[in-house]
């Protein structure tokens, strides 16, 4: 269990750090169209993506066993 913990948060890492290197200034772009969001549409975009990291994590233990 731990070893998924820590192979989910280094692959996160990776999608950042690739995120920041290849595209920086597209990262930039994007964080000032969020940060001109309210705050409510912010917290409803990030609850989307959280039901959808789950849904992911819930599939790949299905298909995995």
């Amino acid at each position: 269990m731990i070893d998924e913990i820590v192979l989910a948060l280094g692959l996160v890492a990776v999608l950042e750090g690739l995120v920041l290197a290849l595209i920086p200034k597209r990262l930039e772009d994007a964080l000032k169209i969020l940060a001109s969001l309210p705050v409510e549409k912010r917290k409803t975009i990030g609850l989307c993506i959280v039901g959808f990291g789950v849904l992911v994590v819930w599939i790949s233990t299905l298909i995995g066993t």
